[in-house]
């Protein structure tokens, strides 16, 4: 499939403009570079399919994230079709975009958390979200959102709290 070429330029336009912030979207989600990478490339193919649709109605971008959450979510419910990294310590993640340790404390203080909290936080604390929003990407009702965030909140505030 091949879009029209207006339509190719619009769609290589939003992921030139949208495609770093995307794959630290994908990192906080997963908290591995080359599984947002993954992640990121996974979703940007499905976008490819669906843009002249999507352009239309604005939603781009919310269409990532989802698919992000998504494949991310199918990773780990089909543990016998991913693939393995390389040789353990010897093939160290990119860590690209974290100058600042306090970023750093908080990306693993993130990882530490059970995984939908991780992704609750994600969607409403960094990208901004609704609550429905939330729950529409995570495919959860908006009180089960609420519990993940407030509990993902609390452990971030009792780690990266000083004693």
């Amino acid at each position: 499939m091949s879009l029209k070429p207006a339509a190719e330029a619009a769609y290589a336009e939003f992921v030139a403009a949208r495609q770093n912030h995307l794959r630290r979207v994908a990192y906080a989600i997963c908290g591995d570079w080359h599984q947002a990478d993954d992640l990121l490339q996974t979703a940007l193919v499905k976008l490819y399919v669906a843009w002249p649709r999507l352009h239309r109605a604005g939603r781009e971008e919310a269409y990532v994230r989802q698919i992000i959450v998504r494949a991310n979510i199918d990773l780990h419910r089909r543990p016998w079709r991913r693939e393995a990294p390389g040789l353990d310590g010897h093939d160290p993640a990119v860590r690209e975009g974290l100058p600042v340790e306090e970023r750093s404390a908080l990306f693993e203080a993130l990882q530490a958390l059970p995984e939908m909290q991780r992704k609750a936080v994600v969607l409403r604390h960094w990208l901004g979200l609704s609550v429905a929003e939330t729950a529409r990407e995570l495919g959860i009702n908006e009180g089960t959102v609420k519990s993940h965030t407030s509990r993902g909140l609390e452990k971030l505030h009792a780690v990266l709290t000083p004693q």
